[in-house]
């Protein structure tokens, strides 16, 4: 039976300085972060447990674990709404808290938009005149540099991997469909001839393996990371590198809700077949035909489009939620799946409220009219970077918001509450509050355990090896009660 899907993102922004003569994204980044995080800079990051290097099948690190940020100086702090921001590799990243369904991490991947936001506005304070910053929730420099936008899956460990390889690569290829945020242009193979393709993803031009351990060169499709944050003997952490960045809330809650119902069929073993003969060279066809019409080939010789192919998932996800998982949201993922699948069979170009390949493409397609430009003009590209823009008052997917021309599905208010409040109903909960309440007691923390200084000789650390443990249900009294960390520990411990 397949086990519950806790579900995270981890998204790294684009950072820039416009019109400065030198820039440090790094430092700018740890300024950037520091800024906003104020006093919780001392809390570090625990990184004790963590091992990026070891692989899902089944081999050990071989080279020395790279030296953690917080020995290059680099900001790198837990939220009081469980998240993580930290630098990373040149960006600004913003890990969500763990949630334990699409709507919730829908909530709070755009809850990491407000701080980055946010964090803006506090370091233009302090910024020298003339100077500022810029970020965009996006995934391409367009000078042939990708930074991610990952996914985490909670796994049942007693799935095979080959398994999940099998099943999850030709999904991954053709979700693209509904998940791409859409690019002017082709970066790698071929660049210059695609200097005025449109794509449906921005993160397709830069995978090169079906399956590997590399996540900034040689990319996957399948990552293998083997690193769970959680009990290790009951549990895996899928480390999906292969989405791009959505700004719509449709995009993200599809892209979510479907993966993790893929991943319970996975689990309960009741998808057949159905491999490409070539997963590589699928992912860049697909995400370069915006009729969404093309065919791909099976390892069995069948051609089949992804569009269609994505239909045989639902089909398999339908019986299996009317079976055994029929909850309110599992209907609503299915609800949406099989509407923008039927969409995108009848005229892709209608979803322009829901997907955000969709909304760009019309908008650079009413830039290009009006003003008469090639699609090969580099205006056209300013404008493909300005849709992901962070700031609610430049960036034109927020003018598409304020015009009524976005299908939203989470409030202003629940954003708002969630750059603060941590998830109820998973780890996060423990986690943030602990954050809020006793951040001068807390020396370190990591997504799996807390370390206390509780004014004993030794530290005390708080393993939080359930991810659906430590919810509201489970702790609010305990952390009432306690008004310092010694007492909360003396309790946990008792």
């Amino acid at each position: 039976m397949s086990i519950p899907k806790v579900m995270g993102t981890e998204t790294e922004f684009g950072i820039s300085a416009p019109g400065a003569s030198e820039f440090n994204p790094v430092l700018s980044s740890s300024l950037l972060i520091n800024t906003y995080a104020g006093s919780l800079r001392r809390i570090r990051w625990d990184y004790e447990q963590e091992s990026p290097l070891r692989d899902a099948r089944g081999f050990e690190p071989i080279h020395p674990r790279e030296q953690p940020e917080e020995d290059l100086g680099l900001a790198n702090v837990i939220l009081p709404n469980g998240a993580r921001y930290y630098v990373d590799h040149a960006h600004p990243e913003y890990s969500t808290p763990e949630c334990s369904g699409p709507r919730d991490l829908v909530v709070h991947d755009k809850a990491g938009e407000r701080i980055l936001e946010r964090s803006l506005a506090e370091v233009q304070r302090i910024l020298p005149p003339g100077q500022r910053l810029a970020i965009y929730k996006n995934n391409s420099d367009g000078k042939g540099n990708s930074y991610g936008t990952h996914e985490n899956y909670l796994v049942d460990r007693a799935t095979p991997f080959a398994r999940i390889v099998r099943d999850l690569t030709p999904f991954f290829v053709t979700r693209q469909v509904f998940t791409g945020s859409g690019k002017l242009g082709v970066e790698g193979p071929g660049a210059d001839q695609g200097k005025g393709t449109y794509q449906l993803s921005q993160r397709a031009d830069f995978f090169e393996a079906e399956v590997g351990l590399e996540t900034t060169l040689k990319r996957p499709i399948i990552n293998t990371r083997d690193e769970p944050h959680a009990d290790p003997e009951r549990y895996r952490r899928l480390h999906c590198i292969v989405g791009d960045a959505n700004m719509m809330e449709v995009a993200t809650f599809l892209k979510v809700g479907t993966t993790a119902l893929v991943l319970k069929l996975i689990e309960d073993e009741v998808l057949p077949d159905l491999s490409l003969e070539n997963p590589v060279a699928g992912l860049h066809a697909v995400s370069r035909d915006t009729s969404c019409r093309a065919l791909l080939r099976l390892a069995d010789g069948r051609t089949i489009s992804a569009v269609d192919l994505q239909w045989e998932y639902v089909e398999h996800a339908k019986k299996h939620v009317k079976e055994k998982d029929d909850t309110a949201e599992n209907a609503e993922v299915l609800r949406r799946w099989e509407a923008i699948l039927a969409g995108l069979e009848e005229e892709p170009l209608g979803l322009h409220r829901e997907l955000d390949w969709v909304a760009k493409y019309r908008l650079l397609e009413g830039y290009r009219a009006r003003d008469g430009l090639r699609w090969t003009d580099p205006r056209l590209r300013l404008i493909d970077l300005q849709y992901h823009d962070v700031r609610r008052d430049k960036g034109l997917y927020h003018r598409l918001v304020e015009s009524g021309k976005v299908e939203r599905l989470v409030s202003e208010a629940e954003i708002e509450a969630a750059t603060m409040e941590p998830p109820e109903d998973t780890r996060a909960y423990f986690r943030g509050r602990c954050i809020s309440r006793y951040p001068e007691e807390i020396v370190a923390a990591s997504w799996d355990s807390l370390i206390f200084d509780t004014g004993h000789e030794a530290l005390q650390r708080v393993p939080m090896r359930e991810p659906l443990r430590g919810t509201r249900e489970h702790v609010e009294a305990l952390l009432e009660e306690a008004s310092d960390a010694a007492t909360l520990v003396a309790q946990l411990q008792s």
